[in-house]
């Protein structure tokens, strides 16, 4: 497979971030730090790693990105930078976690003195750096974000199997194997990530983020940009919107569609006059997201990279069959164009630790598509394909194309359909992904050849970690096509 080569610049943010360590662990990926005791051990010693383990499984640390809303325009660039370090200080100590379980078992006090406490000071670090870099731009930074630095130790979720030892022989702790990484070396997707379709509820998902946006008492058109699957091969680990000029932003890879010129260094002249794969040539619009992987042993062409294999991300790269862009309307209301480069972010890739407030991720195969779920992978059955589903923020403040936690200038509906706070309804835009993939089996709390999205390595390819991201680049005459169709309630395309 290919992926995105466009040379790359180095600021000085690209530089801190690259810093960062390859998180390979014996060339496989990134272990899930669960410590087990071996078998000949003492039952005391097995006892103690079986409480480190219940602390260690994973690093949850404060999002200081959502906390930092008021940041001047000639500040963002340098702030982003920052954030993006601070992810990267996370993987690496997340790599420290995944490859010292003999120092965990032996030392309860191991985590907090040699991971922990550290991380806290460089997160310190980066925070007084933001900080200053608002003030000195005109602006007022918040105070208390030193209270974000602490980060903690958080327990895997999931029950463990039997004694936890692997192959029956508890002799996993050397070769770097254990019961949650299903014989390949990473942490996740276990078998508690996913559910058969069959035991969802109908109509059980909250639909707060918009699901029914569009109905008869407003604007009930629909517009569908043809932009293909990713024949192409477009494909890297940065993010163009949360960390713009920083190599690397993502450390997960994305599957690319509509504009062909897209990592962390295009800028917005890069993208207007870049190819597109839409059929609508007027549509150079950035659409993205994770990657799919299976987890079946294939060597992808980014085995070794960071945001790759490196960093947990590991198996056979799937292509959608199928990838529907639509724009629809609102409920109550006409819709007025989208500002041209406007940026929006949907779903959360840190939700398994930040919690659920941003997540906006959907599950489900084909023919059960009222069945949709947030926090689990399908099972699907004999002739039924898994479904990612993705609909978006579609009130807009009427002014900004982006912010500075790249959500502040859109919101979802209200309940009743309308747009809060004098937001303006612009085309609601709906991703909806369709895989071909054979279902993983599950057998006594084991799932084999697994699928997962790709992730932050510290976030265990959780289903509730996925998100989408767009960066609007339609021509003006397109989106005011747009706009009039959707208005009008006809169906275009």
């Amino acid at each position: 497979m290919g992926r995105n080569t466009r040379k790359r610049r180095t600021p000085l943010a690209t530089k801190v971030v690259a810093g960062a360590a390859a998180l390979a662990v014996g060339g496989g990926g990134l272990l899930w730090a669960n410590f087990n005791a071996s078998a000949h051990e003492e039952d005391r010693a097995h006892d103690r790693t079986r409480s480190a383990a219940a602390q260690v499984a994973t690093i949850d640390c404060p999002d200081v990105g959502q906390r930092v809303t008021d940041v001047p325009d000639r500040a963002r660039g340098e702030v982003d930078g920052e954030l993006a370090a601070m992810d990267s200080q996370i993987t690496d100590a997340y790599k420290r976690l995944a490859t010292t379980r003999r120092a965990q078992a032996g030392d309860s006090r191991y985590v907090q003195n040699a991971i922990l406490g550290p991380l806290k000071d460089r997160r310190k670090a980066v925070i007084d750096r933001i900080q200053l870099e608002i003030d000195r731009a005109g602006g007022r930074a918040d105070e208390n974000l030193d209270e974000l630095a602490p980060c903690q130790g958080r327990p895997a979720e999931q029950p463990q199997n039997g004694d936890g030892q692997n192959g029956g022989d508890g002799q996993g702790q050397d070769d770097g194997q254990n019961q949650d990484d299903n014989g390949n070396g990473v942490a996740g997707p276990v078998a508690d990530d996913f559910i058969d379709i069959a035991d969802v509820e109908p109509n059980s998902r909250d639909s707060r983020n918009g699901l029914a946006a569009d109905g008869d008492g407003g604007s009930t058109g629909s517009f569908t940009s043809d932009c293909g699957v990713n024949e192409n091969d477009v494909f890297n680990s940065d993010n163009l919107i949360a960390a713009p000029g920083v190599d690397n932003g993502a450390h997960h890879v994305h599957d690319y569609v509509g504009n062909q010129d897209n990592d962390a260094f295009s800028s917005d002249e890069d993208l207007a006059n870049a190819e597109t794969s839409c059929q609508n040539q007027g549509d150079r619009s950035t659409y993205y997201w994770p990657v799919l992987r299976l987890q079946d042993g294939t060597e992808e062409f980014d085995a070794n990279d960071l945001g790759g294999g490196a960093e947990g991300n590991i198996g056979r790269i799937l292509q959608p069959a199928q990838a529907e862009l639509r724009f629809v309307g609102n409920q109550r209301s006409d819709v007025v164009a989208m500002p041209r480069f406007l940026r929006v972010i949907t779903g959360d890739a840190k939700s398994f630790t930040n919690g659920d407030a941003n997540a906006n991720s959907s599950w489900s195969c084909t023919g059960f598509e009222d069945r949709q779920i947030t926090d689990k992978y399908p099972l699907c059955p004999e002739g039924s394909r898994v479904v990612r589903t993705a609909n978006f923020q579609s009130c807009w403040d009427g002014q900004n194309t982006d912010s500075a936690n790249h959500r502040d200038h859109m919101a979802f509906v209200q309940q009743d359909g309308s747009c809060a706070n004098g937001f303006q309804a612009v085309p609601q835009l709906r991703i909806r992904l369709v895989y071909d993939i054979p279902t993983p089996t599950v057998e006594d709390g084991v799932v084999r050849n697994p699928y997962a999205v790709d992730s932050f390595p510290e976030q265990l390819h959780k289903p509730i970690t996925d998100h989408n991201d767009f960066i609007n680049v339609m021509d003006e005459d397109l989106m005011n096509e747009v706009v009039d169709c959707v208005n009008s309630g006809e169906d275009c395309q």
